[in-house]
């Protein structure tokens, strides 16, 4: 096959095409609907809708989802939430700024999920959440999660910043614990820009929530319009047939540029930034109304993409392969290999690696400030060490997974190493 088939694309785009971008450069031409609307509230609807739930609360963020649930179930200080490693740092945070404590447990290798045997011997009496993370839109063994959490009165929350779209014995992830928060970020099966949401089917803890997002402060119509700005850019920008031009002016600029980015300095820190509960503005809502209607083909495409991956890469090539309770999202596509430096320069001329996770605690700047302690969850500092994450988003066409595969063949080794 010519290696000169496929355009030079980037492992993290999502789902924004030129056509949702040009769609958010209209809804900047009405700046008085940015930020309030009815548009909130029939997103809300129609996300509850999608996965079968009866309730469904916006947020900024998926991190404030968490955060806001932790409260409505106050879980507070001297109360301990189990979560696994990798996981990203603003999920961490949102324990530590309820003043609870996270507790970290490793992951299994062939599925980066939580490790649920290592979670029981971690249990204590101050164990209140088990946090379940579908990890690169693989579901958890929910089977087993919710024996564990009757077996010690846990309350279960989903982790679905990376699944909106998997199923478990054909169920909708996020319909399986008391709650389940959900991305909306630029990198997900679907975005906003940025936001979040929240899930559940219990009408206390909603009504709770909706109690606390009536309190947090709307973002400035400035913000909404840098997030439209950034959505925009990347729905046209990162087009692969103009992205190789986009990329090297951001490379020759030093990796600088002028958009709003997920996480910031100080949540990358530890520290708790000033403005960090806001509500989903009115202009994303409309983003995620349209979004929601393409999900399922961008899914189908997605998980095609990955098949192929599956088919041409040695053993099957990604994680959680092999069990049939499962239909992935497949936010990406995690590969295990040898050297990843060495994986990385072999897809160079093809498509700009990126690592989902590179740290047990992705994006901080000092694990240990977040509690964890190096060493203590080996599995997991394995794969964040040779992991490489292949693009499904809709810009890759079945050539170009085929290609990649082709390439990528031959650093792959097992989970286990």
């Amino acid at each position: 096959m010519s290696r000169r088939t496929m355009h030079r694309t980037h492992a993290m785009l999502g789902s924004t095409t030129a056509a949702d971008g040009l769609a958010a450069l209209g809804l900047l031409a009405s700046p008085w609907t940015l930020v309030r609307g009815d548009a909130i509230e029939r997103y809300e609807r129609a996300f509850a809708a999608r996965l079968g739930a009866r309730h469904a609360i916006s947020c900024s963020a998926a991190r404030i989802g968490l955060y806001g649930l932790l409260g409505c179930l106050d879980v507070g200080a001297g109360d301990e939430v189990m979560l696994q490693v990798p996981t990203h740092a603003v999920v961490v945070n949102a324990i530590r700024y309820r003043g609870a404590t996270p507790v970290f447990v490793d992951c299994e290798p062939r599925t980066a999920n939580i490790d649920l045997d290592a979670a029981e011997r971690l249990l204590t009496p101050r164990t209140r959440v088990l946090l379940l993370q579908h990890t690169f839109g693989v579901p958890a063994d929910l089977d087993r999660a919710r024996a564990l959490a009757e077996r010690h009165d846990l309350v279960v929350l989903e982790d679905a910043v990376h699944s909106l779209g998997s199923r478990f014995r054909g169920v909708p992830i996020g319909r399986f614990g008391r709650a389940a928060f959900f991305s909306t970020e630029e990198s997900k099966t679907m975005s906003t820009s940025m936001g979040g949401m929240v899930v559940t089917d219990d009408d206390e803890l909603a009504d709770d929530l909706r109690r606390a997002q009536a309190e947090w402060p709307w973002p400035s119509g400035r913000e909404v319009a840098r997030y439209l700005v950034k959505y925009v850019a990347y729905g046209v920008l990162l087009e692969p047939r103009v992205h190789h031009v986009s990329r090297l002016v951001y490379e020759r600029s030093g990796g600088r540029h002028p958009f709003v980015r997920p996480s910031s300095a100080v949540e990358r820190r530890g520290d708790r930034p000033k403005d960090y509960e806001r509500r989903l503005a009115n202009a994303q809502a409309r983003l995620g109304l349209r979004a929601l209607a393409h999900l399922d083909a961008n899914v189908a495409h997605r998980r095609r993409i990955a098949a192929i991956y599956a088919a041409r890469l040695p053993h099957g090539g990604g994680l959680g392969a092999g069990d049939e309770r499962m239909e992935a999202s497949h936010v990406r596509f995690p590969v295990v290999v040898r050297d990843r430096q060495e994986a990385l320069d072999a897809l160079a001329p093809h498509v700009r690696g990126d690592v989902w996770f590179d740290q047990t605690v992705q994006a901080a700047t000092d694990v240990e400030r977040f509690g964890y302690v190096p060493g203590s969850c080996p599995v997991a500092e394995h794969l964040a060490a040779h992991l490489v994450n292949l693009p499904t988003h809709p810009h890759v066409r079945d050539v170009d997974a085929t290609l990649l595969a082709e390439v990528l063949a031959p650093h792959v080794v097992t989970a286990d190493g």
